[in-house]
């Protein structure tokens, strides 16, 4: 929200909006700003939103005569869905390093095991004998496509958010454009022709995204639940839970995780597409819907794929029927 400020600042002084004096006063203030948490959530209690008390603390900070200066033209959803953006960019680059690294695992273990026979299941029952390479590949196969429309994902979602009060920049006039084409820049997102402040399909996409991603994890986590299953041992974990009444037994807690992080986002992904329902320009149920749902969805998807990329790097194929 502050490197919002600060740039928004820097954008309308470069395009003679505001002084360029008063855009230093704000970089400074700033950069060593330290807000008041107890009246920021007294803020957010009092207003559904934490910008305008933090906007009020921001002008005390910068003082006279340039406090009107801050947070010029914009509007509160212009901070939070911008201050989204970039942190959502920022968590994208997690998980797609996170995405490569367990395509590349299971890559590495179709190599070593591939060849290995082991007993197809339809309906869950016994089908005929197929290699590993078989199960594995309905595995990386789709995480592969998934990586694919990443791409298209983060060019929906890493946009700058900038419209005023209800989405036409009035206060900027002319200068609209430019000043909207250099805050992206110094953001690093991608300018739009108007804010999307009421426009959540590309969020959604994202949120969808993510559900596909934690499902086919959750695909393979089944997978290896069902074959580590005593009577069955076609996968042998190197690592798992301990019971407290059964020592001998070596759980599949992180094909589990798997599974129930997979639930986890295919239920919350039901609420990201409530959270499209706005009314007319703005909608502070349906945005607050998004905000208790969109962090647990990035954070599931994040984690499902360090898990994922721990049990795979501890599986090992066993030989149907030893």
């Amino acid at each position: 929200m502050l490197a919002f400020e600060t740039a928004l600042a820097a954008a309308e002084a470069e395009e003679g909006l505001i002084d360029s004096g008063a855009a230093a006063v704000i970089a400074a203030a700033l950069d060593t700003f330290e807000p008041d948490m107890d009246r920021l959530r007294a803020g957010v209690a009092r207003d559904g939103v934490v910008v305008p008390e933090l906007v009020r603390q921001l002008r005390v900070a910068v003082g006279e005569p340039h406090a009107s200066r801050v947070h010029f033209g914009a509007t509160s959803q212009d901070v939070i869905d911008t201050s989204l953006a970039i942190r959502l960019k920022d968590a994208i680059d997690i998980i797609d390093a996170r995405l490569d690294a367990v395509v590349e695992q299971l890559g590495g273990l179709e190599a070593r095991d591939g060849a290995i026979e082991t007993m197809a299941h339809t309906r869950m029952q016994a089908a005929i004998p197929v290699s590993a390479s078989r199960k594995i590949a309905s595995w990386r196969e789709p995480l592969e496509r998934h990586r694919e429309r990443l791409g298209a994902v983060r060019d929906d979602v890493c946009v700058l958010h900038f419209g005023g009060a209800v989405g036409t920049l009035e206060k900027l006039g002319d200068a609209a454009p430019a000043v909207t084409r250099r805050l992206a820049e110094k953001l690093g997102l991608r300018a739009l022709s108007r804010a999307r402040h009421s426009e959540r399909d590309g969020i959604v996409a994202f949120a969808s995204w993510l559900s596909l991603v934690t499902g086919s994890l959750g695909k393979m986590g089944q997978d290896v639940a069902l074959m580590a299953q005593s009577e069955v041992g076609e996968v042998k974990l190197s690592s798992g839970g301990g019971s407290s009444a059964m020592p001998h037994k070596v759980n599949p807690v992180g094909a589990e995780t798997l599974v129930a992080l997979a639930r986890f986002n295919a239920t919350l992904v039901a609420g990201m597409h409530h959270a499209m329902v706005h009314e007319n320009e703005r909608s502070g149920a349906a945005w607050t819907m998004e905000w208790l749902t969109l962090p647990q969805m990035v954070v599931a998807t994040a984690s499902a794929l360090r898990t994922a990329d721990q049990l795979v790097s501890s599986t090992t194929f066993q030989p149907h029927g030893t």
